[in-house]
């Protein structure tokens, strides 16, 4: 009888340690009986249902329970996934999708056999600790003990690297000034007070009615789950909002997404709206994400392009870096390609020089059709204006990229 009652304890201390794994998969979350009327109860009842984290053997969920490190981990790989009704897993289509080269390739190869369990043997969250380190959305150096409650920095940082890794990440300057109207952000590290501002800007955590971020403070199972899913879901985000008069602005990205930048100066302001003007010139034949418009010489061109074909480009690219208040010029020399985005080039260059711009019509037509031509042609600096104008050039390509900068 004793062995029996030892057994028994010891298979709920396994369970617990594993962060509830097994018990109440796919049951209905309303079974819990200490959710009713919580303010995270619908998203608990979601994502109980997907087997993201689920309850204890006494009927409760424990929603203001801290949540471990391995346990968020565990969660985290969990959201990227499909549970399918025999109770198998697989990775979420748009997930593989938003994944590098090579984080396809460390999937496929290294975790071809992965069957998104927990370990029987040895540590239970090492499979999920390693997953995570080996595609970069965990630096697990930062971690001397994975079984310690999750902070609210601790939760900012998987966060930044895991949208690094799949989506990409906010303009520094507008996501810092988010941050900082927190009182209590210069407590973190400056490191941490990155991972903060990028987690706020992109709408999954946001501060306390306080006016503090809530650094130092520990994250709930509730919250956590909540967090995941405006992670893994865009819809359920928190919208933040641009402020024209400070030149902050929503552009488009690739994929459907938005990314909101802040312009250095009314000029690049200015200058975003041409590149809009100049994609509409070509029709259907271009792009516009971020602040790059891409020009094709067709929709053939751009539909290869796309699909990320070997040795497939675009005819030409007009740009701005904000972040280096520079303008350019990338122009790939075929047949036709002078011709087809002469108006383009023109429309965008002469916002840039103004008075100046027939100069650069000049300079720029003469360096693109000798480079077309084959005749040798160096690569320079020359000011024309108030502007800088690098010219890179390589020939064996037949490329050309005219940087622009205000001169100091």
């Amino acid at each position: 009888m004793k062995r029996i009652t030892f057994m028994t304890a010891l298979c709920i201390m396994l369970w617990a340690g594993a962060g509830s794994i097994g018990f109440a998969q796919g049951e209905k979350a309303s079974s819990f009986t200490d959710i009713q009327s919580h303010w995270a109860e619908k998203t608990i009842e979601e994502m109980v249902q997907r087997g993201i984290l689920d309850g204890y053997p006494d009927g409760t969920f424990r929603p203001q329970e801290p949540v471990k490190v391995d346990q968020f981990i565990k969660m985290l790989v969990l959201s990227y996934t499909d549970l399918h009704q025999n109770g198998d897993r697989s990775w979420n289509p748009a997930f593989l999708q938003s994944l590098s080269a090579e984080n396809q390739a460390i999937l496929k190869q290294d975790y071809r056999y992965f069957d998104f369990k927990a370990s029987t043997a040895g540590y239970w969250a090492k499979p999920y600790i390693d997953i995570s380190s080996d595609l970069h959305l965990l630096n697990r150096s930062r971690y001397n003990d994975f079984q310690a409650d999750m902070t609210r920095e601790n939760v900012a940082e998987i966060l930044y690297y895991t949208l690094q890794e799949t989506e990409f990440l906010e303009d520094s300057q507008f996501s810092q000034g988010v941050a900082q109207s927190y009182g209590d952000l210069r407590s973190a590290s400056e490191r941490e007070q990155k991972f903060i501002a990028e987690s706020l800007v992109k709408g999954i955590m946001q501060g306390y009615p306080s006016g503090f971020f809530g650094v130092g403070q520990t994250v709930t199972r509730a919250e956590s789950l909540v967090l995941l899913e405006r992670l893994t879901d865009k819809s359920k985000r928190i919208a933040v909002k641009v402020s024209p008069e400070k030149l902050e602005r929503t552009v488009p990205t690739q994929g459907g997404g938005k990314k909101i930048v802040v312009f250095p100066d009314q000029r690049m302001w200015d200058a975003y709206e041409a590149l809009v003007a100049a994609g509409q010139l070509r029709g259907s034949n271009h792009d516009l994400f971020e602040t790059t418009l891409r020009l094709f010489k067709d929709q053939e061109e751009k539909e290869l392009v796309f699909a990320r074909k070997a040795g497939a480009s675009e005819e030409a690219a007009l740009w701005l870096d904000p972040q280096y208040n520079t303008y350019g010029i990338t122009i790939h020399l075929r047949q036709g390609t002078l011709a087809r985005n002469q108006e383009a080039v023109q429309l965008f260059a002469n916002g840039l020089f103004g008075y100046h711009a027939s100069s650069f019509h000049q300079l720029f037509t003469e360096i693109c059709t000798n480079v077309e031509a084959g005749k040798r042609t160096d690569s320079s600096a020359i000011i024309i204006g108030d502007n800088n104008v690098n010219i890179q050039v390589d020939a064996a390509a037949k490329t050309v990229i005219f940087s622009i900068a205000k001169k100091k």
